[in-house]
């Protein structure tokens, strides 16, 4: 694994600047760039540890606050060690602002982000991977959609709410979707009940999407998160395992 060097930087959006931590090697070589999207818990060092380590495994990685409408991270306080169960303030402040962030706004965004990479002498030329975590994962599926000719692979983990129905659900992106798409979802999850699995899995077949989606059996949403709770290490290392190969054929 190479030396790894972790900086804060900028990103301006068309709503205002995005902070954000980026990580790459630290021969400053340009590496094929990953944007890695937070879960609601937010841009917090455990994120910042998880790009540093696929930014040892040769990659520049981009990982942006995006509630930053509400203020630079921690737009929430949270604790060392999150148990949301008993804190349940933490998600109360939490929930507006996942449910502000609309999936116009996360096209939007990350149009943003995406740009950022295309410009920086730190990531090499050509198109990005994607990896998210809990919401993040459907953050993953709205860019992979909605920018296609810039993604060319696809991440999320422990994802919840990925085939809803409504008119805007994210397995709807689908059909626009070009990248090679990978999903590892937690067993026993309410927020991705089989249901909603089994359309996910059914929709990107349809459309032709390659893809794979697996449940992690015993693990439980949030599974990758080392600071909380819901942290499964067996869990977290096969995603490491998945991610890591995924980008490998990528790349």
């Amino acid at each position: 694994m190479t030396s790894v060097q972790g900086t804060a930087v900028d990103i301006p959006t068309e709503d205002g600047v995005a902070d954000a931590y980026l990580a790459h090697p630290g021969d400053g070589t340009p590496r094929p760039g990953v944007l890695l999207y937070q879960d609601a818990f937010g841009l917090r060092p455990h994120l910042e540890a998880m790009a540093d380590r696929l930014a040892g495994a040769g990659y520049t990685v981009l990982v942006p606050n995006v509630f930053y409408r509400h203020g630079r991270a921690p737009v929430v306080e949270m604790p060392e060690f999150i148990d949301p169960a008993a804190r349940p303030e933490i998600f109360e402040a939490l929930r507006p602002l996942m449910e502000g962030l609309t999936p116009e706004l996360i096209v939007r965004d990350a149009d943003a982000y995406l740009r950022w990479l295309q410009e920086s002498a730190l990531v090499a030329d050509g198109p990005v991977a994607l990896t998210g975590y809990c919401m993040g994962a459907r953050l993953v599926l709205y860019t992979a959609g909605a920018h296609p000719d810039r993604v060319a692979a696809a991440a999320g983990f422990h994802g919840g709410r990925l085939a809803v129905d409504a008119p805007d659900s994210p397995h709807l992106m689908a059909d626009r979707v070009t990248a090679e798409l990978y999903f590892g979802h937690a067993d026993n999850d309410p927020s991705l009940p089989p249901e909603q699995i089994q359309l996910l899995e059914d929709t990107l077949t349809a459309a032709g999407v390659r893809h794979t989606c697996e449940v992690y059996e015993g693990a439980p949403h949030g599974y990758t998160q080392a600071d909380t709770a819901a942290y499964h290490e067996e869990a977290a290392e096969r995603h490491w395992a998945a991610l890591l190969d995924l980008l490998k054929r990528t790349f």
